[in-house]
């Protein structure tokens, strides 16, 4: 029997409405996250890709309910915690975590860094001085030095923020920390860092991370399993060598096409999916299968039909009209 999963989501859709009151503009529906359905397991590092506002972001934030999903319901070790209010997710908010995109507005700029940091431990039982304590090593753990505890986030780079912000995230000991493009505002050498540092704790400690990245080089390197989403949608899921040795999706294809391969022969003999037209106004998203309008084997019966997410085998989910027949 399979362990149930940390995370469930089960045809979770997040929609905001755009347009002013104001100006008495039509207000209009956007779609960020479309009938999502996936499980991420205890100690597993579950990779998500895919092209700017294709929901990334949005799903991270609706598993950890930092957004509450239009429909669809969410489970977290179990427990329905899709409609729960603020006051009943604080108990599990200890459990959950997130590493924010953007170091600059994830930081409180009138909080020092032991502030920032210690701000999760001091509603646990421990004293100043384990506090104290626990801030310095997390500061050594990333690479960062005990002295800049005393500092304010201005004081620091971009780089040097997100670590602090990584720090933040692993204060408290959670189980589940969403990384939203945790590596993005480092350069190459303290990415290598940052991802056998989030490696190592994993194997320690067991955290289950959700690992958001446009990175796809690095997604195969800490995932076990890979998710790709287009448009809201997730179109293709595998574990991570069935995905990038067997993509199935010609939105995956298009995307792996497009990773440097460090042989020159084998780079010489690839060939580049360039993917035509843009992507389409979530707003106003075609009929059928949502990468139609883009797809270089586009069929009739994608623009009167929305493929289903299948399974093709040894846990391999792709939503293609094209598959299996």
């Amino acid at each position: 029997m399979t362990a149930q999963p940390l995370i469930r989501a089960d045809r979770v859709s997040m929609q905001f409405t755009v347009g002013s009151s104001i100006t008495r503009a039509r207000r209009r529906v956007l779609t960020a996250v479309d009938q999502v359905s996936l499980d991420i397991h205890r100690g597993e590092t579950f990779g998500l890709v895919g092209e700017s506002g294709c929901g990334k972001t949005t799903l991270g934030r609706l598993l950890v309910r930092l957004y509450r999903p239009t429909s669809g319901t969410i489970l977290y070790d179990g427990q329905d915690i899709t409609s729960l209010t603020p006051q009943q997710m604080m108990p599990l908010r200890r459990k959950m975590q997130m590493i924010f995109q953007d170091p600059y507005a994830s930081l409180d700029p009138r909080m020092t860094v032991s502030t920032i940091i210690a701000e999760p431990l001091r509603r646990t039982d421990m004293d100043r001085a384990r506090v104290d304590a626990r801030v310095r090593e997390l500061l050594t753990l990333v690479g960062l030095d005990e002295n800049h505890a005393r500092r304010y986030p201005h004081e620091f780079s971009g780089g040097q923020r997100q670590r602090i912000g990584i720090v933040r995230a692993l204060a408290a000991g959670p189980e589940f920390i969403v990384c939203d493009e945790p590596i993005s505002a480092l350069d190459v050498s303290i990415q290598a860092q940052v991802v056998n540092m989030l490696e190592e704790l994993q194997q320690r400690l067991g955290f289950t991370y959700l690992f958001v990245s446009h990175d796809l080089s690095m997604v195969r390197h800490i995932s076990h399993r890979v998710g790709v989403m287009y448009l809201g949608h997730m179109v293709e899921m595998a574990p991570v060598d069935e995905l990038f040795t067997h993509m199935a999706h010609p939105y995956t294809q298009a995307l792996m096409s497009a990773v440097p391969i460090a042989d020159p022969d084998a780079s010489a003999a690839s060939q580049r999916i360039i993917l035509q037209g843009d992507v389409p106004n979530p707003m106003a998203p075609p009929s059928g299968c949502p990468f139609r309008t883009r797809c270089p084997v586009v069929m009739p019966v994608c623009a009167d039909q929305k493929p289903a997410l299948l399974d093709i085998g040894g846990g391999h989910w792709v939503a293609c009209h094209r598959v299996g027949t």
